[in-house]
């Protein structure tokens, strides 16, 4: 008989989104169920942009994950899926220059409730990817670590708001060119950074990000 040593590691498995953080939030009587995720934390330019999803339990498109861990194509099918199937959907954003004035923590937790209470139906509870719960929603709240990977509802928001700055960013390309916006949505690439030393920022760039912030 072989014996697994008790010493061997365990295999991590990474989660997989499920419907069942809101299921036991509607047994305890919540019935709209809002998923709220911010994207845009990271980038040296461009808005942070927040989503607040309530979906219907009995319609959830197939597919949903992390934005991240889906193509471009993908995120763009379930995109139209969410907004076409969704109980109530909205987006938010918080600009560059709003940014430099608080800090990218308090202006990603300020895009998620100003999402949360853009939705036309008055949710009855929010779950929020992260660990923090923004202050003043309309309703209560819990962070969940990892949360777009763990629930649909933060996993439909996730791509919503990610599809929204992709094309936010691509826009801004034509208004400021040169840039590459539409190639890295502002994202600290070699490109990025190259054309900031050669035409300077512009008036979308984070000032108090670094290399853009000046000690």
């Amino acid at each position: 008989m072989t014996r697994i040593a008790d010493s061997l590691p365990l295999l991590e498995i990474e989660p997989v989104p499920t419907f069942r953080f809101e299921e036991g939030l509607m047994r305890d009587g919540y019935r709209l169920i809002a998923g709220l995720d911010e994207v845009g934390r990271g980038p040296l330019a461009g808005p942070v942009v927040a989503c607040a999803v309530v979906l219907d339990p009995r319609n959830i498109p197939e597919g949903l994950n992390d934005s991240k861990q889906l193509t471009i194509a993908r995120r763009e099918s379930l995109y139209e899926l969410i907004l076409a199937s969704a109980v109530d959907v909205a987006i938010s954003s918080v600009s560059a220059l709003e940014i430099d004035r608080t800090d990218i923590r308090k202006a990603s937790l300020e895009a998620m409730r100003r999402a949360a209470h853009s939705l036309h139906c008055r949710p009855h509870f929010a779950i929020i990817d992260g660990r923090d719960v923004a202050p003043g929603l309309p309703c209560p709240g819990k962070a969940i670590v990892k949360g777009d990977a763990r629930s649909f509802s933060i996993a439909a928001a996730s791509i919503v708001a990610k599809v929204t700055r992709d094309r936010m960013m691509v826009s801004a390309s034509n208004h400021y060119p040169g840039y590459g916006f539409e190639l890295h949505a502002g994202y600290a690439t070699e490109y990025h950074r190259k054309a900031i030393v050669g035409l300077g920022p512009c008036a979308i760039h984070r000032m108090t990000f670094r290399p853009l912030r000046k000690d």
